[in-house]
C-alpha cells in the first residue's frame, strides 16, 4: 500500500508542479518526504498531497525540502579561487565579455559570488549572468539580496566592505551586483537550455538525482556550452568519463568543452 501511495504521489506532484520526483534518488528523497509528511501530521502521501494543493505554506515547505536550499558565498573557497585566478582569465583572453549561467542558484549566493569575480576583472557590466532555480521562494530571496551573517563567513573583509551594507535585517548586496544578474524560474529536468555559454556553474545539486538523470544533464550542459566553455560542478559531483560529453577535465570539478 505504501508503494502505491508513494507512486501516485509522484505522479500527482509531477502533474501539479512539473517536478519529476522519479528522477531523484529514491531512498534519500523518500526519507526526506516521509519526515516532512509525518511532521505535518499526515499518515499517507495521498492526504499529504491534498494538503499541499490546499495550503501554500505546506507546498512551499515541500519545495524547499526537495530543492535543498543550502548555500553560502564563496562555498569551498579554494574552488572559487581557481575560477577567479585561472579559468576566468583564460576565458577573457579570448573574449571581452562572458555569458554565464548559475543553474539551481538557490538564494543567490553563487551568482553574486560570480558577479564579484567579474566586477574585480572589470567585465561585469558587459557580461551576462543568468541565475535560475525551480523554487519561486528562493528566487525572491535572491532578488531581494539580503543575507544573514552565516552565509558570509567566507567573504574577505575587503569584499564585505565593497559589496555589502549592514542593515537591521542583515547584509544587503550591492546594487551594482544585483543589476548584473537576471533571475529566472527554470526546471533543469524539463525546460529548454540556452546555448553558447562561456561558463555554467551547477554545484551540489546533481547528487540528488538518479544516475540516468545526471547523465542527461551533463549532456545538456555540455551542449549549452560554447567550445572552450567551462562547466563548474560541486565537490561530490566529479564526472568520471567527461569525454563522452565532449568535455575534458582541467582541474578537479572544472570541465572544458572540447573544440
Amino acid at each position: 500500500m505504501e508503494d502505491l501511495d508513494f507512486l501516485q504521489f509522484i505522479h500527482k506532484v509531477n502533474q501539479h508542479t512539473k517536478i519529476d520526483l522519479s528522477q531523484y534518488k529514491e531512498a534519500q528523497m523518500k526519507r526526506r518526504l516521509i519526515t516532512l509528511r509525518n511532521k505535518k501530521g499526515y499518515d499517507t502521501f495521498a492526504a499529504f498531497y491534498d494538503a499541499m494543493t490546499q495550503d501554500a505554506v505546506i507546498l512551499h515547505e515541500f519545495l524547499d525540502r526537495m530543492t535543498i536550499n543550502v548555500s553560502e558565498f564563496w562555498r569551498n573557497p579554494a574552488r572559487w579561487q581557481l575560477l577567479q585566478e585561472v579559468h576566468i582569465p583564460e576565458l577573457l583572453a579570448k573574449k571581452s565579455s562572458l555569458k554565464c549561467w548559475s543553474a539551481a542558484c538557490s538564494t543567490g549566493e553563487e551568482p553574486y559570488t560570480l558577479a564579484m569575480i567579474l566586477q574585480e576583472q572589470g567585465v561585469l557590466q558587459q557580461s551576462m549572468i543568468l541565475a535560475t532555480d525551480i523554487d519561486d521562494i528562493v528566487l525572491d530571496k535572491a532578488k531581494t539580496g539580503v543575507y544573514h551573517e552565516r552565509s558570509l563567513r567566507e567573504i574577505s573583509p575587503a569584499y564585505m566592505k565593497k559589496y555589502f551594507t549592514q542593515e537591521e535585517a542583515g547584509y544587503r548586496i550591492s546594487e551594482v551586483l544585483k543589476r548584473s544578474i537576471r533571475f529566472q524560474k527554470h526546471n533543469l529536468l524539463l525546460d529548454r537550455f540556452d546555448s553558447q555559454f562561456d561558463l555554467i556553474i551547477c554545484r551540489n545539486v546533481l547528487i540528488y538525482f538518479t544516475e540516468e538523470a545526471k547523465q542527461k544533464l551533463y549532456q545538456r550542459f555540455a551542449q549549452a556550452l560554447r567550445p572552450g566553455g567551462i562547466l563548474f560542478v560541486g565537490s561530490t559531483e566529479q564526472i568520471f568519463h567527461p569525454e563522452q560529453f565532449e568535455l575534458e577535465s582541467t582541474q578537479s570539478f572544472f570541465y572544458r568543452k572540447k573544440g
